[in-house]
């Protein structure tokens, strides 16, 4: 018999479970990125919306047009769509407030959404809610661009477009992230989700790209472009998303053989690892970072008691009940923080490159997606470095020590030239998206697991959507306050942006103190809870 090439020999040493995972790991990742894909335009298209006038004041005017006329060429007639300043009602003076209020208003309604959203999504098919959310995202994005096409003036309609854009896209982020823990446990999470979660900057840098594409000779398809392709996106989710392994008879992450028996008003069930080391050490974050008096709590033989009914251990969490999780309303004031200073680079980044190194909105929007570049690999090292300290809080603290003076370096280096600019944008990228990134996908995935939940599947969405709903508000307001702060210069958005970060890190303080005077393993017959 022949011997198998090399590649076949490849593809069956690996088992089908493992495909699958890397399936869902694939595709969750390119249905998500998609959303960041649609959100990215609005930034790269600001420099467009609001263009330097061509002709400053009635004396220039004047002088246009008499030079014109004697060398007897007619004057240009703009469209009624277009003005020397950009596109009504954004070429006025105050353009910094409207564009600053439409990220708002997206920023604004995803953060009020969000908290609503994982509520709704743990009690609904994870398919079917991720499918409408992608389909509706994709036509409230492809509207803000037909405003183009339809000479459409109104800031209202902008408005509302951005309102119900920002609503219908929080269906994404629970529903991933839930399906992404179904199927992948706890060991080296850190690592697995650091590479997942940079599909935030894939998207953004897409994003950019698309949008960049036609930003200066036909904007509105830098929207409608980005939307049907978050619509094709959901139709693929619909065709073939796998919320569970159990749908398709794949094993677990962690299988465990379980005998319960039922007394009274409790049921007794005796649980145990297959794992063949009978004493595995805990991870110290489950034991000093997520237990509320930093004491370890022994389970002696296994025994884990769960509420009689049969079918309480299957119900959805209440939104009190995620946050009594130990660890939870600190991550997610981190996070409000850790966002605001990201969104406000999402959203401003490309004009304050025209500003600066006066480039066009193309050029800009280019360069701009060095810092989603410099994401990537934060986010990746953020996840490898807290999987092998074990120390979570601990890893986003040190990252958001680096990145306030890295800003403060920013500013003042972005103006020395462009090559500078470009170190900056890498560096400050990864400082900024490695603690964002950390907390949004491993940090929720270990709290949304959490040993005090026994076991409750449920709450994973929920407690994802109140971390980056929270977080969320940062993100609404970051763009707000920077348009409101940048008239003064765009050094005073620097220093909020500065404040923020050390905010974010003060809140930490007390996680990072549990992690640092923790003794590093357990020891004894602990067994942790089953991961879903």
């Amino acid at each position: 018999m022949a011997q198998l090439p090399a590649g076949i020999r490849f593809l069956v040493s690996f088992s089908r479970d493992q495909w699958y995972r890397a399936f869902i790991f694939v595709l969750t990742f390119l249905l998500y990125a998609s959303f960041h894909l649609s959100r990215k335009p609005i930034s790269i298209v600001k420099g467009e919306l609001h263009r330097y006038c061509a002709a400053a004041n009635e004396d220039q005017l004047r002088l246009r047009s008499q030079s014109l006329k004697a060398s007897a060429v007619p004057l240009r007639q703009l469209p009624d769509n277009e003005t020397d300043c950009g596109w009504a009602p954004f070429d006025q003076d105050n353009y910094q407030q409207l564009l600053g209020a439409l990220d708002y208003a997206f920023l604004c309604a995803y953060a009020v959404g969000m908290y609503l959203s994982g509520i709704i999504g743990e009690r609904l098919p994870i398919r079917y809610y991720l499918t409408f959310g992608m389909l509706a995202s994709g036509v409230f994005t492809a509207l803000f661009g037909l405003g183009y096409f339809y000479n459409i003036h109104s800031f209202g309609f902008y408005v509302v477009t951005q309102i119900i854009n920002g609503l219908v896209q929080t269906t994404g982020w629970p529903s991933v992230v839930t399906c992404l823990g179904n199927w992948f446990g706890k060991g080296r999470r850190g690592l697995i989700m650091g590479v997942w979660n940079s599909h935030t900057s894939v998207g953004n840098i897409l994003g950019s790209l698309i949008a960049g594409y036609w930003v200066s000779t036909c904007w509105g398809l830098s929207f409608i472009v980005p939307g049907a392709i978050v619509a094709a996106m959901g139709i693929v989710c619909f065709l073939f998303l796998i919320e569970h392994p159990k749908d398709i008879a794949c094993s677990s992450a962690l299988r465990t053989h379980s005998k319960s028996c039922e007394n009274g008003m409790h049921r007794v069930r005796l649980q145990k690892q297959t794992l063949p080391s009978e004493k595995k050490p805990l991870d110290p974050e489950m034991q000093c970072l997520l237990l509320p008096d930093g004491k370890r709590s022994v389970c002696q033989n296994h025994v884990i008691v769960l509420p009689g009914d049969g079918q309480s251990s299957m119900a959805a969490i209440s939104f009190t009940g995620a946050l009594k999780i130990p660890g939870v309303i600190e991550f997610s004031l981190c996070l409000l923080f850790a966002k605001l200073v990201s969104y406000t680079f999402l959203c401003w980044l490309p004009l304050y490159i025209t500003r600066v190194d006066h480039l066009d909105a193309k050029k800009a929007g280019e360069l701009s997606t060095l810092f989603d570049v410099g994401g990537i690999f934060g986010g990746i090292l953020a996840g490898v470095v807290s999987d092998r300290l074990e120390k979570r809080a601990s890893t986003c603290g040190l990252m958001l020590l680096l990145a306030a003076p890295t800003l403060y370096v920013f500013s003042t280096v972005s103006k020395m030239g462009l090559e500078a600019t470009i170190a900056m944008l890498l560096l400050s990228g990864a400082l900024v998206s490695g603690p964002y990134a950390l907390i949004t996908t491993a940090v929720s995935a270990d709290l949304g697991t959490h040993k005090s939940l026994k076991g409750n599947s449920h709450a994973l969405s929920t407690v994802t959507a109140i971390i980056d709903g929270t977080g969320s508000v940062g993100a609404a307001l970051g763009p707000l306050l920077a348009g409101l702060i940048s008239p003064s210069g765009w050094n005073n958005v620097f220093y909020m942006l500065m404040f923020a970060d050390t905010c974010a890190l003060l809140f930490l303080i007390r996680l990072i103190h549990k992690e640092l005077s923790c003794s590093g393993s357990a020891t004894g017959d602990q067994v942790l809870f089953k991961e879903h």
